[in-house]
């Protein structure tokens, strides 16, 4: 009977991100846990904000700057053509509330093959650093992002193995349950960022397509639980994690019974 902990079984990955998980859930509960989570807090932003940003370049756009605020809010400030078509700026507001998810699920994937786990991490600090450089302009994401960046690149280069997959599934977690986070912020039409109230990114889009914003909430939250669904059901999939049958030597004749 094969060992439900057998290194690299599927209980033991299972283990791993769901452990995983209750650091996510639990670190602001313990002593000093909110100013620990503080960075991931940021970074969160980061990837809802590079969303945005992203894909107003994705759509042809010009992506000016990055602003992050101490509360963990932050804008994306994006210039369209003013020949744009009108489904540009839809898009755009959906890639924010899209992206956490979307790298989230990058990041478990990549948990998921010990070739990507540093390289995983290499990239990751090498975005920050060039977002930091090109459209960050706000003092909290000069503080905050380059340390993030740095003690991830420092992850790639010195940790053990193990450590660096954890960091990478527990990188993968934050991004996804973000959603949980921004659950309320989908539903609202209006947000207040930095005492100025703003349209959510669901009224945006509903104000392109006419369907109710709380609709395009629930298709961003599906599209989310998909994304990440997917990526933890290949991450944890029994047969990938199977060892190889080891193949015989060439010089060995076989001869099979019928």
């Amino acid at each position: 009977m094969q060992s439900l902990t057998r290194p690299g079984s599927q209980a033991e990955q299972a283990g791993r991100l769901l452990l995983a998980g209750l650091v996510v859930v639990m670190l602001p509960a313990l002593p000093l846990g909110n100013y620990l989570i503080y960075p991931f807090v940021i970074l969160t932003t980061w990837f809802h904000e590079m969303g945005h940003g992203l894909t107003a370049m994705a759509t042809g756009q010009e992506f000016r700057q990055l602003m992050i605020f101490a509360s963990g809010s932050g804008v994306a400030e994006s210039r369209l053509a003013a020949d744009s078509p009108p489904w540009v700026q839809a898009a755009i507001a959906a890639g924010g509330p899209l992206a956490p998810c979307a790298v989230g699920a990058a990041l478990i994937l990549a948990s998921a093959n010990p070739k990507l786990w540093r390289p995983a991490l290499w990239l990751m600090a090498a975005a920050i650093f060039v977002s930091v450089i090109i459209w960050v302009r706000s003092p909290v994401g000069y503080a905050v992002l380059p340390l993030v960046g740095a003690c991830l690149a420092l992850i790639a280069w010195r940790a053990k193995p193990a450590f660096t997959r954890f960091a990478l599934q527990f990188l993968g977690i934050l991004a996804a349950m973000s959603m949980l986070r921004d659950f309320h912020y989908l539903f609202t039409r209006e947000a207040v960022i930095e005492g100025r109230a703003v349209l959510s990114d669901t009224s945006q889009i509903a104000a392109v397509t006419g369907l109710p914003h709380w609709l395009w909430a629930a298709v961003i939250l599906l599209v989310s639980a998909v994304m990440v669904g997917g990526a933890l059901k290949f991450a944890l999939a029994e047969k990938r994690l199977k060892p190889p049958r080891p193949k015989p030597p060439a010089n060995v004749l076989q001869f099979r019974r019928d």
